[in-house]
């Protein structure tokens, strides 16, 4: 498998920000304060070309770079390998993010490590940059942990399944850290299916009236599961920020060097005390929504395909070769460390051990409980049954 493997070669001058059309019969033209485009911060083309933006701009080192390109790329064949153990019946589930690594990885490089990350259940790129071992990712999905990671050792959260309530969590943490005067900051991810949630709109409220220092991360791939984004809003998302009294900016989600410019800015006007920011990182979800979803019954191959010369990989690898900054050994030795990353998580998921029939009744109350002790009594008394090979 190589490191762009699913990728296409294909270069586009479309702007990553151009709107899809719709081919509804009769549907209602939009509203003219929706005529133009909404704008956009890139650094970097869908050509791996060098832009510069009055507001956010970056300069990194030809290491620098060099990391972002290997921490997209081990995130990639991680992400391909955990969806091929589920097809092989070794995880119940798994949620893609193909083509949302430039996202994650730039989002996730702005922070600090004093910073606390709330992800929902497709951050694996983000978790990456903070230390959690991609087994421990696993683990849930393949049913034998609730998480598998201790979220305060690397202040990372554990998954978020429940659409958007990750916000609220956000936003009493950063109320809480302000309080305590941290110079810290929180981000929340969450995806354009959430923003419709009201847990979401709730988080929006609390922290711009107290001012909490908390980045929300959108990352809009432009499917809430079958939905388009049309379906949900009006106006771009990151607009929505202006009516609960914080600003908004939409990102160039496939550009990683803009991400991490947006967010880094973000976080740091956070912990300047000056409230929340809503980034929408607008991006492509180039798989499916989860493994149990089909994208063919609801979208156009053409669509995927535009995308995909939009490829966040590609693109900077593009940059990194037209600068220098990259020659074909690097490549090839990043190539044979994916392959060894994908087999050490193949091997790791199949000799993950069974968990302790009886840990379900563990830390379900800080104290005691009769009626828990009682049905644990019984529980190992109907294991037990099993002894003998007849249940009784």
């Amino acid at each position: 498998m190589t490191v762009e493997s699913t990728a296409a070669r294909k270069t586009t001058r479309r702007s990553s920000g151009a709107k899809r059309t719709t081919s509804a019969a009769g549907a209602k033209k939009a509203p003219a304060a929706q005529s133009a485009e909404p704008e956009l911060v890139q650094l970097l083309t869908p050509e791996g070309e060098r832009v510069q933006h009055p507001d956010y701009d970056i300069d990194l080192s030809a290491e620098e770079l060099r990391g972002l390109y290997r921490d997209m790329v081990l995130t990639r064949r991680f992400d391909a390998e955990a969806t091929s153990l589920q097809r092989q019946g070794e995880l119940g589930l798994w949620a893609s993010l193909l083509g949302q690594e430039a996202a994650q990885i730039g989002s996730g490089r702005a922070l600090r490590d004093d910073d606390y990350v709330f992800p929902t259940y497709r951050e694996h790129g983000v978790a990456w940059v903070r230390g959690v071992d991609p087994t421990n990712l696993l683990g849930m999905f393949r049913g034998v942990n609730h998480g598998g990671w201790d979220p305060n050792s690397n202040n990372f959260h554990l998954y978020t399944i429940v659409i958007g309530s990750q916000t609220l969590h956000a936003t009493g943490y950063a109320m809480g850290i302000a309080k305590d005067g941290a110079d810290s900051a929180v981000i929340a991810y969450f995806g354009d299916g959430a923003s419709s949630q009201g847990d979401v709109n709730e988080a929006f409220t609390f922290s711009a009236v107290y001012n909490a220092p908390v980045v929300f991360f959108c990352q809009n791939n432009q499917w809430a599961i079958s939905e388009p984004t049309e379906k949900q809003t009006r106006v771009p998302l990151y607009q929505r920020a202006r009516g609960f009294g914080f600003p908004g900016v939409r990102v160039d989600g496939n550009d990683v060097l803009a991400c991490l410019a947006v967010t880094r800015s973000a976080l740091e006007r956070a912990r300047r005390g000056e409230g929340p920011t809503l980034v929408e990182a607008f991006t492509y979800r180039m798989g499916a929504h989860t493994t149990s979803d089909d994208p063919t019954k609801y979208r156009r191959d053409e669509e995927r395909e535009a995308w995909e010369a939009k490829d966040p990989i590609l693109r900077l690898k593009a940059y990194l070769e037209r600068e220098g900054h990259a020659d074909e050994a690097f490549f090839e030795a990043l190539e044979a460390e994916s392959e060894a990353l994908g087999k050490r998580v193949r091997e790791g998921v199949r000799t993950m051990p069974d968990p302790d029939d009886m840990a379900i009744f563990e830390n379900v109350y800080a104290d005691g409980h009769a009626l828990v002790d009682e049905e644990r009594a019984q529980f190992a008394a109907y294991q037990a049954s099993f002894a003998d090979g007849e249940v009784k």
